[in-house]
């Protein structure tokens, strides 16, 4: 049994890794300032303290075996509106965790990254090898942070693991997505078939695609929790490791409504607007890395299934 900080543990995907360390019998804190994420979703069996990352000093100590960070400001548009926020949260934050990490001799950390990271793609499926240029602020304090990181697994022997996701979905039993404001498609699509929104927007549907919408790669929550924990294991002192989690394979935007319609089994009211700037046609991962070095292969690949999980997620935190 080891015993872990996870900062951002009350958020969406924070929740769902807690959860899954728990289940294989280890020792969890969460660390959380609420602004974001939820008391309620700390799991059960968990410490909780409520703080910024800015005090982990105040919580870490030599018994801990490691860290995972998922606390971070994570609004793109947001971002670009308020980038000082941006900058101070993830990145000036960032730093303070990672020194109070090395003053308690903390010495293994698994970083929540993003496939923004990468921007507009050369090339799809996208390889962790592809050049690195965010259009947004959110896209890059996150690849500030892995440059801090591998700066830090060189001069002082972290053993660090940076994950790069794509569009992450579904729910783990009680731990499902809560944003406020929602900007991801799934949720949003259920608020048209809940009567909460009159409809759901397209944005652009003359893309080069099959059907002419946006494709995108997404990844059940709990694929992703599973390989956190194998990157626990994989971490390696004085390297940083980078892999992309995603499905391998896309899916558009009307093949995600359609996939509602079919688990929910109600219409969804859809306006086509014009493209928004900057939105690629297609983003896909490649998570050949993630499959050699971690041994980690998504389970739970199939559309419906991860729609099906966030619909009985969202029913039940709606009372129904």
């Amino acid at each position: 049994m080891s015993k872990y900080l996870v900062t951002g543990g009350a958020g969406y995907v924070g929740s769902v890794v807690a959860a899954h360390l728990l289940e294989a019998g280890h020792q969890v804190t969460v660390l959380d300032d609420l602004s974001t994420g939820f008391r309620e979703g700390v799991p059960a069996g968990a410490e909780f303290v409520e703080g910024r990352i800015q005090q982990a000093d105040k919580v870490l100590d030599g018994s801990f075996d490691g860290v995972l960070h998922f606390a971070a400001s994570s609004q793109v548009g947001e971002s670009v509106a308020d980038p000082e926020k941006y900058w101070r949260n993830n990145v000036a934050g960032s730093l303070e965790l990672i020194s109070a990490m090395r003053a308690a001799g903390v010495r293994k950390l698994v970083f929540s990254s993003t496939a923004a990271t990468y921007g507009e793609p050369e090339a799809v499926p996208i390889a962790e090898t592809a050049r690195t240029a965010p259009t947004n602020t959110y896209g890059a304090t996150k690849l500030a942070v892995d440059h801090l990181i591998t700066s830090e697994a060189v001069a002082h022997g972290l053993a660090a693991v940076s994950l790069r996701y794509f569009n992450v979905a579904g729910a783990y039993g009680a731990y499902g997505e809560r944003h406020d404001p929602e900007s991801h498609l799934i949720p949003l699509v259920f608020q048209a078939a809940l009567g909460q929104r009159p409809h759901i927007a397209v944005y652009g549907d003359d893309y080069p695609t099959p059907d002419g919408t946006c494709i995108r790669d997404y990844i059940h929550v709990a694929d992703l929790a599973e390989a956190h924990l194998l990157a626990l294991d994989a971490a390696k002192p004085g390297e940083h490791l980078i892999c992309n989690l995603g499905n391998g394979s896309g899916f558009s935007v009307r093949e995600v409504i359609e996939s509602v319609k079919r688990v929910t089994g109600r219409e969804i009211p859809v306006q086509v607007a014009g493209r928004r700037a900057g939105d690629p046609a297609v983003l896909v991962a490649s998570a050949a890395r993630a499959h050699e070095t971690l041994g980690w292969t998504p389970r739970r690949p199939n559309l419906d299934e991860i729609v099906a999980d966030a619909w009985t997620f969202t029913l039940a935190k709606n009372g129904q």
